[in-house]
């Protein structure tokens, strides 16, 4: 049989980035940013967002916020993310995302009040650019292209400063469309976005291996024509290097960046879920070992800059700092009931006209 004489057109590689091993070992030489103070604020922020988490499922739990989605085991990804962007750049995030919010400068009241079902925690008061949490799968990346390309018009014909979109999502986003069309905008129009993906192996009880046949998430930034790079997610210095690179790329012109930083769920999906039914233990207690707060406090100590006299202090401060964001969320008065037309519609339809009206007078006590 005749065998037909092909030409190889195209090849790819995907790099891996890590700065520290499992084991809190460098394995490298750390980048510029990643000075003392730098890596002290990046592990209190952790250790805030793993603290933020704690208490909102122990608030979801006794009936004070609706379904809640903890990024236990994740932390790096959120701050290192949220820490590589400027702040004039906008953000556009999936709904596990508290790390990233505290970088953001949003305050636990505001992410809080989101959870409890109260819409005036999505305007950010320190982050008013960055979009609302995207709670349907994969919608936030199409949101994000659009930014982009409204960010390089305005540099381009309105002669505004450089800005970036930046979108992050999880594993199984990228099994969707709207990740794919998003890519292949940005990558067609060189747009200035980055897509950073969460690949904590779990599509709520679907495994990574069910959700793609490709070796890495990064690789389907090659159909795309844009860089892919995957990062080891449970090391914060490397996801911030990888996002900030990606970040001034896009901001100097060229182009998108798909950075997938992998890492390992250490908590369910949501507090509606029970991951105990489907997460091998013994895969889960192998991701425990190598989890992204304990991986920096290790290095931390390793170079005499973390002691068990500061772990302390820390705690008891990020303790006070939580009681008082929760008494602020407590004191918040509540949202009128009229609200979750308020918060949707620019102009009521009119099919909604007489819905509205009875809202307004059940909450004025007339009906």
């Amino acid at each position: 049989m005749h065998k037909p004489r092909m030409h190889l057109l195209a090849s790819f590689d995907i790099a891996r980035l890590q700065y520290l091993d499992e084991q809190g070992r460098a394995t490298q030489e750390l980048p510029d940013f990643a000075t003392p103070d730098t890596l002290l604020a990046l592990y209190r922020q952790m250790v805030l967002a793993r603290l933020v988490d704690d208490r909102a499922v122990k608030l979801q739990r006794t009936g004070q916020l609706g379904t809640y989605p903890s990024s236990l085991g994740q932390e790096a990804i959120g701050v290192g993310t949220g820490g590589a962007l400027a702040k004039d750049d906008v953000y556009c995030p999936y709904y596990r995302e508290t790390g990233a919010l505290l970088e953001r400068g949003v305050e636990i009241k505001e992410i809080l009040a989101i959870w409890g079902g109260d819409e005036r925690g999505q305007n950010f008061r320190h982050a008013p650019c960055d979009l609302p949490l995207a709670i349907p799968i994969a919608t936030q990346f199409l949101h994000a292209a659009g930014v982009a390309f409204a960010l390089k018009y305005q540099q381009k014909q309105l002669h505004k400063p450089p800005r970036v979109a930046v979108a992050s999502g999880g594993d199984g986003a990228t099994s969707r469309g709207d990740f794919f069309e998003a890519i292949n905008l940005a990558g067609v129009w060189r747009l200035p976005l980055v897509v950073v993906i969460n690949n904590n192996q779990w599509a709520i009880s679907v495994p990574r291996s069910a959700q793609t046949a490709a070796k890495t998430i990064a690789q389907k930034a090659i159909a795309a024509g844009i860089p892919g790079l995957q990062v080891d997610g449970n090391d914060v210095i490397a996801v911030r290097a990888a996002v900030a690179d990606a970040v001034a790329r896009a901001r100097s012109g060229e182009g998108p960046t798909l950075i997938e930083a992998t890492c390992y769920r250490l908590c369910d999906h949501t507090t509606a879920d029970d991951a105990g039914r489907y997460q091998p233990r013994e895969e889960v207690e192998a991701a425990w070992r190598r989890e992204p707060v304990a991986r920096l406090g290790k290095y931390l100590r390793s170079e005499g800059l973390w002691s068990d006299e500061q772990e302390e202090e820390l705690r008891r401060e990020l303790a006070e700092v939580m009681e008082r964001a929760l008494r602020a969320f407590a004191d918040t008065p509540r949202d009128k009931p009229t609200a979750i037309f308020d918060h949707l519609y620019a102009e009521l339809p009119e099919a909604f006209l007489e819905q509205y009206e009875q809202l307004g007078r059940l909450a004025e006590g007339r009906d």
